[in-house]
């Protein structure tokens, strides 16, 4: 057992990616995850079509309240734990490992690298949340953090803080310790690129079997349903600022018509693989994000600069306080949002995870963990402190429809804030366009993530197998908003949180798992 720790070649265990594979009508499919996976999202669907929409919502929302409740502190602590093992990793020896091997070179440039994981790891979140969560905050709209009283300078502080902490560092570290085993165990040890392998040096030549294909098929699932509820609330979205940018119905053909167009480019752009087809994407979006963001600023100079230092203080002051979860009152708040969002974070890292292992080879683990946690959150706070800032300073001066009647549309609440900014229509254009783009990216890399999981671990699979999954994610919100519209979706999304409790564990094990692999190779960077 001791060799076989040293190694985790395929040799030594005498697995061969592909080996349990069927080539079939086009495809390239493991045995049994495929199958199993495909044949419970049928049912999935079918359950759908006959069961009352509200009464799954209902039924799924109590499950994750129930979880939340019970578990705050396990998520709370783990997620602790996450952002520590990573530093920890970052200022050991360990950080000189290199993915891929002591020779290995990054295989994309460092700013296309940058965009894809960027791209793939927040999407629209960033647009909608970076005003709607620090509104709701200052407004008492569900909770306060702390239980500040609500339109005062502290709620007003504390609002950035909070958004800071829920899309800052913590997160990050999540996808970065899956996405760092994965990338690990595939390129230098020669694993098949699945979560199975992650953990063979746990529990051996067991992660083959059925062990292994019950972990697999749950991070496809986790990721499908995943996808297809963001897919699904997006076009929501969309068709909103449709609605009130030109006029355009917002009801359920339109945002079928979201859905489709999604789809198709989707399609299009997975059948290319990632060098033609998501990096283009990717790269795509971050010059439209520069765009947008530098006109914001622009136009909104003084609360720009102002707001960016301000959240940054507010965040690094108020990391500790709303990183523990003992002595709160703000209990109702913690959950709401705090656990909910590390559930989420954690039941998206398969997914998230995955895409950013596939495009980090020749990356130092030093380089990588600053890269993947330090740079999105240096991003992310720019961000959130320049919507953010300027939506407060709406709310605070009772300006426009934000300012004077708060949130009463989540989905419009950017459009208010854009209402009150010059060329507001640009801009708004920009922002769908920009939305939309984000879809896409999270639909082909998530599409990508689950070929490969679904191939048993290989990394270019047929072009056939990649359009069958991302038409996949557009059935399934498609089917959701058909049949129960923002209900179905919603009762979807607790479903998905749900997953978190066991993933989090999973994540515990890796992080055990990641260094028995990475000190086989330590003496090698003496």
């Amino acid at each position: 057992m001791e060799n076989t720790i040293k190694k985790y070649s395929i040799e030594t265990t005498d697995y061969q990616v592909g080996q349990d594979n069927i080539q079939k009508w086009g495809f390239d499919i493991h045995n049994p995850v495929f199958g199993v996976s495909a044949t419970l999202i049928l049912v999935f669907l079918c359950a759908l079509l006959l069961t009352d929409p509200t009464v799954a919502k209902e039924s799924l929302n109590s499950l994750k309240s129930s979880i939340m409740m019970n578990f705050d502190s396990f998520f709370m602590w783990a997620t602790n734990f996450f952002v520590l093992f990573t530093f920890v990793l970052i200022l050991s020896p360990l950080g000189k490992v290199r993915i891929g091997g002591k020779d290995a070179k990054p295989e994309h440039s460092t700013l296309s690298w940058l965009s894809m994981l960027f791209a793939a790891g927040m999407g629209i979140g960033l647009l909608f949340w970076s005003v709607a969560e620090p509104t709701a905050y200052l407004t008492n709209w569900y909770g306060t953090p702390f239980n500040v009283e609500a339109h005062t300078s502290d709620a007003k502080s504390l609002a950035m803080g909070a958004t800071m902490f829920h899309w800052g560092i913590h997160g990050w570290a999540i996808y970065a310790i899956v996405a760092l085993s994965l990338a690990y165990f595939a390129f230098n040890k020669g694993l098949p690129l699945s979560i199975r392998s992650v953990f063979y040096p746990i529990f051996g030549d067991r992660a083959w079997g059925w062990l292994g294909h019950i972990i697999d098929i749950l991070a496809v699932l986790a990721t499908l349903f995943g996808l297809a509820t963001s897919l699904g609330l997006g076009a929501q979205q969309a068709a909103s600022g449709l609605n009130h940018v030109f006029g355009i119905d917002s009801g359920i053909s339109t945002q079928l018509i979201v859905i489709a167009f999604v789809t198709l480019i989707a399609s299009f752009s997975v059948a290319r693989g990632i060098h033609g087809g998501v990096k283009v994407l990717s790269n795509m979006n971050m010059v439209f994000a520069a765009l947008l963001i530098l006109f914001v600023i622009a136009v909104s100079l003084d609360i720009a600069f102002s707001s960016i230092p301000e959240t940054l203080f507010a965040y690094l002051g108020n990391l500790i306080p709303l990183s523990v979860p003992h002595g709160r009152e703000d209990t109702t708040w913690m959950h709401g949002w705090t656990v909910f969002y590390w559930a989420w974070w954690i039941s998206w890292s398969p997914f998230v995870g995955m895409f950013i292992a596939r495009v980090s080879k020749g990356r130092t683990v030093r380089e990588f963990l600053l890269c993947v946690v330090a740079v999105p959150t240096l991003m992310t706070l720019i961000w959130m402190s320049v919507f953010g800032g300027i939506a407060l300073d709406q709310v605070v001066n009772q300006v426009g429809e934000l300012g004077t009647k708060g949130i009463t549309d989540v989905s419009l609440t950017l459009f208010h804030v854009y209402d009150q900014l010059p060329m507001s229509t640009l801009i708004s254009v920009i922002s769908i366009a920009l939305v939309l783009i984000f879809f896409i990216t999270s639909s082909d890399s998530g599409s990508l993530v689950i070929d490969s999981i679904t191939s048993g671990g290989k990394m270019d699979v047929p072009v056939p197998q990649r359009i069958f999954w991302a038409t996949v994610e557009g059935a399934i919100a498609a089917v959701m908003l058909w049949v129960g519209g923002k209900e179905a979706l919603q009762a979807l999304q607790s479903g998905v949180v749900a997953t978190g409790l066991p993933f989090t564990v999973v994540l515990l094990l890796m992080c055990f798992s990641l260094i028995k692999g990475l000190r086989t190779e330590q003496a090698l960077y003496e």
